[in-house]
Order: C-alpha cells, then structure tokens, then sequence
C-alpha cells in the first residue's frame, strides 16, 4: 500500500465522472477543514496479506495523526501512486475498513468515493510534517514500513581521469555517459515502443515469457540456456581465480529472524512476503542473508581475511511492479552472480574493491559491451578518501558521475555501478561493488583481534556482472545496434555450421562437423532439404560466427570456403579459404580463456525443434 499524507488547511473534492468500478451509492462532493488527507493506493502485493496491511496502516495513519494534532482524517483513493493496483473489491474492502477502525479509535473520518474522477482542491499547512510518503509492505503485523527520508540530500558532480571535478550540466549530451548522467539527474530521455533486445531474445529462440507464472518470469530456451550457462561458469572461474569459495544457500527466509527483517528493510526494493504456517517469510532478493547466516556461524581469523564468499543466486525475487517488467531488464525472478567479502579493515576494503571493480570492468569487455560508471557515497566518506575516489577514476581511464549523499541512509557507505545503454539510450544496471558497514554488527559476524577486542569488520557487496537476464539484455541491446550482429564469439549457440551443396557432400560435411565437435567447438549441420542459398541466408540470421560451405571443390581439395561473419560487411560477406585444422585454430584463438559447453540443441538441423 501507498500513502501520501498532507496535513491541510482544508481539502474539498467533486466527482464528475465514474467509472465502470465506481463505487455507489457514494458521498459525490464534500470539504473538510483542518485534515490529515490521505491519498491511498491499495496493491496487488497487498492482497497476500490485507489484515496486515490494514493494522499497517491504522498505526502510520493514526501516528501521524497524532504528530501534527489533526483531529480529522481524509481518505481518497488516488490510484496514480502505484501502477500495480489490486482488484477494485479489494481495494474498497481496504478503505471501508480503514474508515471504520479510524473512526472506532476516536478519529472524525471521511472518505471520497472510489471509481469516480474527481476534481479536488487541497490546501497544504507547509510545516516539516506536513507532507510524507509511506510505503507499506505485506509481512504480517511486524511488516516492513518504509518512510521517505526527505532531509537526505543528493549532490552530483563529474570527476574526469585527470582528478579534475566538473558541473555534471556539462555532460547532458546523447552520449553512452551523458545519458547515464540524465537518467541519475532525473531528467527523462524520450523514449518509444519496447526495447529491441524483447523481439530478439524471442526470434533468435532464447527466452520468452511464460503465461503460467508470475509476471516477470521466464522461460529460457536451449540456445539462451547455454549463454546463460556459459555465463554462470564465466563468473565462477572469475571469483575462484580471485580466491571466493562458493556456496549455495536457501531462497525463502523467517522474517522473525531480527537481523534479517532489518537488513530486508534497509534494502529498500520490493519484495516477495509469504506466511508459511505462523511464520511471515520472504523470498530473497539476493544472496546476504543465506552468506551473512554462514558466516555469523562461522569462527573468523583475522589471519583468513579477506575472506570472499560466491554463490550463484538462483532465482533471487523482487516484486517489481507489474507495469515495469519487460523482457530482461526488469523482472520479478531473476539469477545474480554474487560475491561477499568480509575485510579486515577499511584500508583492506578499498584495496578489494579496486580489485573487484576492475573484475567488472573486464566483464564488459568479455561481453563487448561499453560500459559507463556512476560512484555513490555518503559525504563523509568523500571527505576522508576523496584521493582515493579520484585514484579509482584514473585507474578506470573513463570519467565518472558521483553521487554525494548528505547521509547513509542504506547500509553502504560507498558503492559503484557500471552500466551499459539499451537501444533506446536508457541505463542497465550490471556491474557493481558495494561498501557494507552495518551488516556485519546486524548480524553478530565479528573477529577478534591478539588483544581480544571483538571487530564487526566492513563486507563488500559485488556482483562482477551484474544479474545474468540483464548482462543477455545489454549484449541484445548492443547488437541491434550493430550493422552485423553477433554474439561474442565465446557465447555464441553455434560457433560453426557447416552446409553441404548436395546430398553426395553430406557425409564429408557431417565428417567436418564432428572433427570441429571434438575439438570442443559448436558446430551443427545443415543437412535439410533446403536451398543452399536459404541455409546461408539462415545461418546469418541466427548469427553464426563461420559458415562452412561444403561442395566438390571442398571435399576435393579439403580445404573450406568459410564466411567469417565479424569481417563481413551488409551484402558484402568475408570468405577465406582454410583447412579444418586452421578453421579449429582460429576459433580456439579468439576463445583462448573463455568457458565451453557443447551444443545444447541436435547437431543436425533437420531434428531441431522450433520453440517459437
């Protein structure tokens, strides 16, 4: 539920027009002086637990109240504060209850009817308590109640690589960094249509969206199921490489635990709230509590650390608004690559978070996708390592948008995002490193030192990819705005395929594709009854890397003529003649480092199903 609370000199309202919800029979026009107006948005989520929503509500609603000595109370549906309402019958439910629990407790109450335009006119008193926005969410009769924190303010400025800081006005431009800059500063960028990386991630057979779940869950095709394995082994290589031991831990956690109802609550998204029996649980929106419970459990040297701890967050929940999800950008379940490293110290801290954002550096560059950063942090943290936030800057060679907060209002104190741009010029959030002073007081993880003084030690947060649904939507969103897409040659389905002319080259292509399988490269074959025209037409728009065309030059000379898709140009494709051996050499070249998998879908064409 969503509250707008506006301590008034007096509001009236008029309902003009209704709608086919329209409530009747209903109070059409009144005023009232000297009211706590409460502006209402009841959500679907609400519906999981409308009681305790409810008791939510009477307590924020009656509190304030109290606060700014308002004897009268107002409340007016106002659907335009969430776009994910629930069912018109529940919300009136919502509301008629609120009226009469307000008014038993002693409160003068009215309520502007639900369904009808109104026209209304509201005169605020101006004081400090006079404006707030709640948001209340499902979680029994100790559920989570979030308030806007307006006396926390926000400053941006642009650091370059030089160490030279800049008003950020001088970075409103159309490039990648200056529309992250807008996007931070608020200022909206015109957009239009869906993203292109929905249409391409339903032809090219990787993902599409599943009817029988929830919103903002996916179902992932073979092809899309080998990136997003190959992805998931890309990062654990990365984090073993880097000294993190993996874990796996539960999806689903006790809201009773206090450390991880305060943690929940610092996070600040929305989130998945259940009871299981008499129990308020949620599901996880990434992978701390299940790390964070190992690790208050564990015995920790100071000798071990840094101590890194990685797990694969399959599946991690947030209950975006129904209104926001689309294709891979936004979704309510979702896989996150993520890694928790408890320090020692501050100074060990930002050494590691240097470290790890330069993990997610190279991880745009493994994707091929530009990445561009903005730096948050509280402004005391600027005031004591600013030389080393401009250290950061340099290493990075790029410039950087930072974010001062006058204040920590969540439990960072310091953190980094890197993002790529969509095609129509919007962020996606990827990389990130985070800076945790709180957590490890919250959940009793603590060393101590020779003297025995116990230490809550700083943990970062790092995803070195960012979720695994968003890295696929950056790469699609990158290639459509390619003259040739492709995928990186690492994760591409099909790395080889190979087209016979005729049926009498069949068994030598078939002989070429399996020498080029064991040489642990995708390759298929196209063995339809089709045109050799049309096969090579389709090999391009499934993007495949090289295109191995076998006919009686071929299989008589055994030397191949391939088009190498990344030096082709629109209608103009790059042939080179190789043989087998400099085809497999050339592959292994530009994947050198890179995770395999075999093909996941039949290496023959005429036995590959369509999905879509």
């Amino acid at each position: 539920m969503r509250l707008l609370l506006i301590h008034s000199d007096y509001i009236e309202y008029e309902a003009k027009k209704k709608t086919k919800m329209a409530e009747e029979p209903a109070v059409l026009a009144d005023k009232q002086e000297d009211a706590l107006t409460v502006f209402c948005a009841v959500e679907s989520i609400d519906e999981e637990d409308i009681d305790g929503v409810i008791t939510q509500a009477i307590e924020e609603i009656s509190n304030t109240a109290d606060q700014v000595k308002a004897d009268n109370i107002v409340l007016y549906p106002y659907a335009h504060l969430s776009n994910d309402l629930a069912s018109p019958e529940v919300a009136i439910k919502v509301l008629k209850t609120l009226e009469k629990q307000l008014s038993d407790i002693g409160y003068s109450v009215k309520r502007a009817p639900f369904g009808w335009y109104k026209a209304f006119k509201l005169h605020c008193k101006g004081h400090p308590l006079s404006e707030l926005s709640k948001i209340i969410v499902p979680g029994g009769e100790e559920g989570i109640i979030k308030k806007e924190k307006s006396e926390v303010t926000h400053d941006w400025f642009v650091v370059t690589p030089d160490g030279i800081q800049h008003d950020y006005k001088e970075y409103l431009n159309d490039s990648p960094f200056g529309c992250l800059v807008k996007k931070e500063l608020g200022i909206a960028i015109p957009t239009g249509g869906e993203p292109a990386h929905v249409e391409l991630m339903r032809s090219k057979e990787l993902a599409d969206y599943e009817s029988a779940s929830d919103v903002g869950c996916l179902r992932w095709m073979p092809k899309g199921k080998l990136i997003r394995d190959l992805l998931a082994d890309y990062v654990l290589t990365m984090v073993l490489e880097y000294g993190a031991s993996p874990v796996e831990t539960p999806v689903m956690y006790d809201l009773g635990d206090r450390a991880i109802y305060e943690h929940a609550d610092k996070f600040g998204e929305r989130q998945y709230r259940f009871k299981s029996n008499n129990r308020n649980m949620m599901l996880r929106f990434a992978a701390c509590f299940g790390m964070f419970s190992i690790m208050r459990d564990m015995h920790i040297s100071p000798n071990t650390l840094p101590m890194k701890m990685y797990e694969l967050s399959t599946y991690s929940f947030r209950h975006e608004q129904k209104g926001e999800v689309i294709g891979l950008k936004r979704l309510r379940a979702f896989t996150m690559p993520d890694m928790h490293t408890l320090c020692s110290n501050m100074p060990e801290a930002l050494k590691c978070f240097e470290e790890q954002l330069q993990m997610g550096w190279k991880t745009g560059k493994d994707f091929e996708t530009d990445l561009v950063p903005a730096f948050r942090c509280t402004k005391d943290f600027y005031a004591q390592y600013e030389d080393w936030v401009k250290k950061i800057v340099k290493e990075s060679n790029v410039p950087m948008l930072i974010e001062i907060l006058s204040d920590r209002v969540h439990y960072w104190v310091a953190k980094i995002d890197l993002a790529a741009i969509d095609g129509q010029m919007r962020p996606i959030e990827n990389p990130t490193v985070q800076i945790d002073v709180e957590s490890s007081t919250r959940f009793n993880i603590k060393y101590h030192t020779q003297d025995g003084t116990e230490i809550h030690p700083p943990i970062l947060h790092c995803s070195p990819t960012g979720s695994v649904e968003r890295v696929i939507c950056a790469m699609l969103e990158n290639i459509s705005m390619q003259e040739i897409p492709s995928l990186p040659l690492w994760l591409a389905p099909t790395q080889v395929r190979v087209i016979p002319v005729a049926e009498r080259h069949t068994p030598f292509a078939e002989n070429i594709c399996s020498m080029i399988n064991t040489a642990n490269i995708r390759a298929d074959l196209d063995d339809r009854d089709e045109s050799v025209s049309k096969k090579v037409r389709e090999s391009g728009m499934d993007w495949v890397p090289y295109v191995v065309v076998i006919g009686d030059l071929e299989q008589e000379n055994k030397r191949l003529t391939v088009t190498i898709r990344k030096k082709s140009k629109p209608n103009k494709p790059f042939k080179e003649q190789m043989t087998v051996d400099g085809l497999i050499a050339s592959v292994k070249n530009d994947t050198e480092g890179m995770p395999f998998r075999p093909i996941y879908t039949p290496r023959k064409l005429s036995k590959k199903a369509r999905y879509i």
